[in-house]
């Protein structure tokens, strides 16, 4: 199965960045993008692809453990940002050095159960937002369209493990579908 570790905001606060994406639309280019809906918005922390489900528990054992080292910390939606001109996103503050820690142990426990994972990265925290079907979209307008977006404050206080279930090849439109598969508590010293 298709697995990620993330950081899931709450629906108050992913409702306030959606208020903050729709005033997007009337950006030139606007048509162009592919506008992630509300269940494709998170932190992923960790992106492991295809896991063999024999790898499953000790993966979950891993993953809770680094969790349970973590301590809660605050996080809010703020600004955004592009990759290229592929990605737009909206990145965090607040408890940022906590959250690349948590990247890091989600990572980290990833690679200990046995899971192919790619070339490691330092982590940046960003929640994407839209993707761009075609090169020529100038994401700039958007960047500084949402550069004074910020959002109410929260504490994260789970790490989840999410499926990614790809749709069917073909469907025009047609988008990922996530399902939490598990979540731990973080519980790290407060």
């Amino acid at each position: 199965m298709r697995l990620f570790a993330a950081v899931l905001p709450p629906p108050g606060q992913l409702d306030e960045l959606g208020r903050a994406v729709d005033r997007l639309a009337h950006l030139p280019g606007a048509d162009r993008l592919r506008w992630t809906a509300p269940p494709g918005r998170h932190f992923t922390l960790a992106f492991m692809g295809e896991v063999d489900e024999a790898l499953l528990a000790d993966l979950r054992a891993r993953l809770g453990r680094a969790a349970h080292r973590t301590r809660p910390f605050p996080l809010r939606l703020h600004g955004g940002g592009h990759f290229g001109r592929a990605v737009l996103w909206t990145g965090a503050a607040g408890g940022l050095d906590e959250l690349r820690l948590l990247a890091e142990r989600a990572d980290a426990a990833a690679r200990r159960a046995g899971v192919a994972m790619d070339e490691h990265r330092r982590y940046q925290a960003h929640l994407t937002v839209a993707r761009s079907r075609a090169q020529d979209v100038d994401l700039r307008p958007f960047v500084a369209a949402l550069d004074s977006f910020e959002g109410t404050r929260w504490q994260v206080a789970e790490l989840a493990l999410v499926r990614s279930n790809l749709p069917a090849g073909g469907t025009p439109g047609a988008r990922p579908r996530y399902e939490t598969v598990a979540a731990w508590p973080l519980g790290g010293p407060g």
